[in-house]
């Protein structure tokens, strides 16, 4: 599914040239609110798209779900709320009262910009994510295949390209190849929606994968692909420090700047080869 796309009347101007107006295409972003045997539990501002996977990935990284099995059903309903109509996505689980919903809905807020808050230590995530061992994830990946990744992932990007501001998050096998990828206005969105299709459609693909996403590397992206037990995360951008020290301390391959034939590895050098 492409990523929603609206259009808007721009006025262009050019040096040494009059000013012209024209059709602009622009990434939507608009709010879902994801709710959980009715409780609303978080509200992200979203290029709608894909809702029902952003709704799994979402849930899968903050550990309210494990596997595609622990949900019994997700559906959507558009509600009006004093004239400004909102999404609403309701997931249902086959045991609901595993949920912790008084730590959902005291940490859990997520926006566009900043993903989800609230994780302020890396040992808080590995609470409920422990550190990945050395026979998990992708292993002995080819450094050539690597190198092929950036221009893939440009080749998929068709919303970025007629707008200009959409990120992209993409799984990708040993051999290189892109299992699936996803666009939205948001980075943290991108990844949710990317582990969410891979987790519906077949589970075991993510430990599988690694995650390659379009812009910068920050801690949030980084627990997510751990809550996946992802090893291997590539971005086309730099990682923030924390991240760096949550790829480390998580037993995870952590790649920046991978462009051009070029690339820094910035935890995990023991995955790469060739």
């Amino acid at each position: 599914m492409s990523p929603a796309l609206a259009t808007r009347r721009v006025l262009r101007a050019r040096r040494g040239g009059p000013a012209r107006r024209a059709a602009d295409q622009l990434a939507v972003e608009e709010p879902l609110e994801i709710r959980v045997e009715g409780r609303p539990v978080a509200v992200t501002m979203r290029t709608p798209g894909h809702d029902a996977e952003l709704a799994a990935g979402f849930l899968l990284t903050e550990g309210v779900i494990a596997r595609a099995a622990d949900i019994f059903e997700i559906s959507s309903c558009g509600v009006a709320d004093a004239g400004d109509a909102r999404n609403v996505i309701e997931v249902t689980l086959r045991r609901p009262g595993t949920v912790d919903f008084m730590r959902l809905t005291r940490h859990v807020f997520s926006s566009s910009s900043c993903g989800v808050c609230g994780k302020a230590t890396i040992e808080a995530v590995q609470v409920r994510h422990p550190p990945l061992t050395p026979d998990e994830g992708l292993l002995e990946f080819s450094g050539r295949r690597l190198a092929q990744l950036p221009a893939r992932l440009a080749a998929g990007q068709a919303g970025f390209r007629r707008t200009g501001g959409l990120h992209a998050a993409a799984l990708f096998d040993a051999r290189g190849r892109l299992r699936v990828l996803c666009e939205d206005v948001g980075r943290h969105n991108a990844v949710d929606k990317a582990l969410g299709h891979a987790l519906l459609a077949d589970g075991g693909v993510l430990a599988q994968s690694g995650l390659l996403v379009s812009g910068r590397i920050s801690f949030e992206i980084a627990q997510k692909a751990l809550a996946a037990r992802i090893a291997v995360i590539a971005g086309i951008s730099a990682p923030t420090s924390l991240a760096v020290d949550f790829a480390r301390a998580s037993g995870q391959t952590l790649i920046g700047f991978l462009r051009a034939g070029r690339h820094n590895v910035y935890a995990g050098p023991e995955r790469l080869r060739g």
